[in-house]
């Protein structure tokens, strides 16, 4: 029979409602908010320059960000079949291979913006791209294990975006100071990011992910993540104080001190406490970021 009797099947371009899904906006905060710090850190006044201001945002939030989680959505397409059947891919709200490329036309646009914005912004999107498809794509699949995952997205989420926002800023490498702190930060969003990890313990313990709460187990991991999210915090007040930031190294001694206490009630039933962890003692440790990045950006003439 004659192929071209039969009508092509031609897969409907997706509603822009189910690419911003896709692009889940809920998650860009973080890397905003860890730019804005790299910002403030810079010292650099905001007025001059807002066009790469507005660049990083994009770059931070809707471009890498939203990338991320396009090219994370694509790959886990069969477990979010299961999982998440509602989600846009599985679902067919965004069918064929449209995932695929909205996560390939995202890529390229970081890039281009990127470019655009200067090398040293330049190279740590590339890097951030480099993790963004690391991070979810065979063979890599960081994802799959409890170090490297974690690590990934630490990174991605917090330092490479707040050395993005004191990049743009500065037109060049930021200042050493800047970059021992959002490296010091950066090391500590491990141990939020395996508390994120608790909620799907049996997924991922079925579907092969070895994340710490499946290896170690919930209580061990829950030890671990706060050990390893104070530990940085506790250098960044001892440098701050050693810089004479005093003010700036008072008030994150005062926002750990807080994570402190809540730590113990995490630490009681972490998978019953770690939502409301997220929504405290993670508020205090962002606040501590931006209140090392006011000193740091307070000592070069913010």
């Amino acid at each position: 029979m004659d192929r071209s009797s039969f009508p092509a099947v031609v897969t409907p371009f997706p509603a822009p409602r189910d690419v911003l899904e896709l692009l889940k906006p809920v998650t860009w905060f973080p890397p905003i908010w860890a730019f804005m710090c790299g910002v403030v850190s810079s010292g650099i006044p905001i007025a001059d320059r807002w066009p790469f201001l507005i660049a990083g945002i994009l770059l931070s939030g809707p471009l890498v960000c939203g990338t991320s989680q396009a090219v994370n959505d694509w790959f886990d397409r069969h477990v979010d079949a299961i999982n998440q059947p509602e989600r846009p891919i599985p679902s067919g709200r965004i069918a064929g291979r449209w995932g695929l490329w909205i996560a390939i036309v995202g890529t390229a646009l970081s890039l281009l913006v990127a470019w655009a914005t200067g090398p040293w912004v330049f190279g740590a999107t590339c890097l951030g791209l480099i993790c963004a498809w690391g991070y979810s794509a065979p063979p890599f699949r960081f994802k799959v294990s409890g170090i490297w995952g974690p690590a990934v997205v630490a990174l991605t989420y917090e330092g490479l975006t707040w050395f993005t926002g004191a990049s743009v800023m500065a037109g060049a490498l930021p200042a050493a100071h800047v970059l021992i702190i959002l490296a010091l930060y950066s090391a500590g969003a491990h141990g939020i990011m395996t508390l994120n990890d608790f909620k799907a313990v049996e997924g991922d313990r079925a579907t092969g992910l070895r994340s710490l709460p499946v290896v170690l187990g919930v209580d061990r991991a829950a030890r671990l993540a706060c050990v390893v999210m104070a530990a940085p915090q506790i250098v960044v007040v001892t440098l701050l104080t050693m810089w004479d930031h005093r003010l700036a190294a008072i008030i994150v001694a005062a926002l750990l001190f807080g994570q402190l206490l809540l730590m113990r009630r995490l630490l009681s039933d972490p998978r019953l406490h770690t939502p409301w962890y997220n929504a405290t003692g993670t508020t205090l440790y962002v606040l501590g970021m931006l209140a090392s990045a006011f000193g740091l950006g307070g000592a070069v003439g913010l």
